[in-house]
């Protein structure tokens, strides 16, 4: 598959529009670095909804969500209850801490109950999770990308691809901070929604079928199991059972806590708003607008389940293939590859490199932030109190650039870990960010609903939390035990035993004598 000059077409005239757009939006210069990471709270509800949307999905969703709906049923969607419930729990509990404190980060919240070294640890460990989670994520759109521009996933091809997601996000951003961000946020969502919905509407009038005889065929299909399940209730605890109710009202639950209000990455977003409540009805529009969203990605795998594997109905051209050019790919990128027509198919391409980019400027400034606003300016303030707000702009600048050298670092090796190394990265690198979010949750839960704790526990918590997660992990069992590598335990119940741990460890701590906590630095 080569592009045509309509594919290149629509991707030169994307390009064009996000190169006005991010001079548009970085016209504006920070002054301050509560203006260059929250955007003075001046952000419109709306805005910041779509950003945070926008930041929860990533190419990885562009191209796996179909492949979710070609081989499975809608129990995902279902997990968005836990989603909501965890939305109502950040909007009770956390989002009215972190705006009567005014933070610039999620973690100082920690350095008012534990003292500054809470703070500290609590962002390297945030740090550590996102440089592999956002790292693997622009490998896996670097590979989507590779494969459509240069028909191979060579090393050059990828690298190429890596750098230029890097530098298109880096450009972006750097100068506007979280406002181009966010704004770019919105328009990276536009995009990628509008070329999902071109697809999924080319891809229905492609069938000829009416809508009665889709819905019986996704009633009965051929294995016997309906796909337009919602609601599974099976007990089951293996990684095949993590989108069951149980799960999604237990370690997703958690998991979207975490996402929501520990995270920096999607939290700063919100708290860009006016205040709490704004914040509130932004945080909830978001976890409402996935569900549509996530939809049609699905729809478009039950779509492609019909195309290619009920010839009673509709007879391909030819069957479904897992690889092209010896290449491994997903169901629909093989659709893309294979069936899409050109100018279409360069909207595809835009569409991954929107997910992508979404994705990428969001860890650019929330690891920036934690960089300067947790790390750099209490160094430098106690060295330097007359240090001017315009010098925290231009480090939260040099942040950035740091970061996207970071990413890219981290995304190629990934490439050459997977040509070399018989260890799953792809899996741990996507859902690392659980080794990270155990200890955070055990702390927050301590600082929120206890008086105990101190910031020795803080740091023992953090670290039980990552060791649980990481002991479960099958790579590490069967060094132990052939036996013991059986188990295959999901992992939202990983996060659940990892959170459990952590705040037990948390809570052992006796409670640091009052004032302490504050004066300690």
């Amino acid at each position: 598959m080569q592009l045509t000059l309509a594919d290149w077409s629509v991707f030169c005239g994307y390009f064009i529009m996000l190169a006005l757009a991010g001079w548009y939006f970085n016209q504006r210069k920070a002054g301050s670095s509560n203006d260059y990471f929250l955007a003075a709270n001046s952000m419109p509800v709306w805005v910041v909804a779509v950003s945070v949307l926008a930041t929860s999905q990533s190419a990885a969703t562009f191209l796996g969500g179909p492949d979710m709906g070609f081989r499975g049923n809608l129990s995902y969607l279902a997990t968005n209850i836990g989603a909501l419930i965890a939305t109502f729990i950040v909007i009770k509990f956390l989002l009215p801490r972190y705006y009567q404190l005014k933070v610039t980060t999620v973690y100082e919240l920690l350095e008012q109950r534990f003292g500054a070294s809470a703070k500290d640890h609590a962002g390297k460990m945030y740090l550590f999770g996102r440089v592999f989670a956002s790292g693997a994520r622009l490998y896996m759109a670097a590979l989507a990308v590779s494969m459509l521009l240069f028909n191979n996933i060579a090393a050059g091809s990828v690298i190429a691809a890596v750098i230029l997601l890097a530098l298109v996000g880096l450009a972006c951003t750097v100068m506007g901070g979280i406002r181009s961000v966010i704004y770019t946020d919105a328009l990276q969502c536009a995009v990628y929604v509008l070329a999902a919905l071109l697809v999924l509407g080319y891809l229905y009038h492609s069938l000829g079928l009416d809508l009665h005889t889709i819905q019986q065929a996704l009633s009965n299909p051929p294995q016997g199991e309906s796909k337009l399940l919602l609601f599974d209730w099976r007990l089951d605890i293996s990684s095949n059972g993590v989108f069951n109710m149980w799960s999604a009202l237990t370690g997703f639950v958690l998991l979207n806590i975490a996402a929501f209000g520990l995270d920096q990455d999607m939290t700063q977003r919100v708290l860009t708003c006016k205040d709490s409540k704004a914040g509130a009805r932004a945080l909830l529009s978001s976890a409402l607008l996935v569900i549509p969203v996530m939809l049609v990605f699905i729809l478009i795998g039950f779509l492609l389940h019909i195309f290619y594997q009920r010839p009673e109905l509709y007879q391909p051209v030819q069957g479904f293939a897992d690889s092209v050019g010896g290449e491994k790919v997903t169901v629909f990128m093989y659709y893309v590859l294979q069936e899409m027509p050109s100018g279409l198919r360069g909207l595809v391409v835009v569409g991954v490199i929107a997910a992508a980019l979404s994705t990428i400027t969001s860890g650019l400034n929330s690891m920036a932030s934690v960089l300067v606003a947790d790390m750099y300016k209490p160094w430098k303030m106690r060295r330097a109190p007359a240090t001017t707000e315009l010098h925290f702009v231009r480090a939260g600048q040099a942040g950035m650039v740091l970061t996207a050298v970071v990413l890219s670092l981290m995304a190629i090796l990934c490439f050459y870990w997977q040509q070399y190394s018989a260890m799953p990265l792809l899996a741990f690198a996507l859902s690392v960010m659980v080794f990270s979010y155990s200890g955070l949750l055990g702390v927050f839960f301590t600082a929120l609903f206890s008086k105990r704790g101190n910031r020795y526990s803080v740091t023992a918590a953090l670290l039980s939390g990552f060791a649980v997660t990481l002991c479960l992990q099958p790579y590490i069992l069967q060094q132990f035990s052939p036996t013991l590598a059986a188990i295959d335990l999901g992992f939202t119940w990983q996060l659940c035993l990892g959170c459990l741990v952590a705040t037990l460890v948390c809570l052992s701590g006796r409670p640091a004598q009052p004032g302490l906590a504050v004066r300690e630095q």
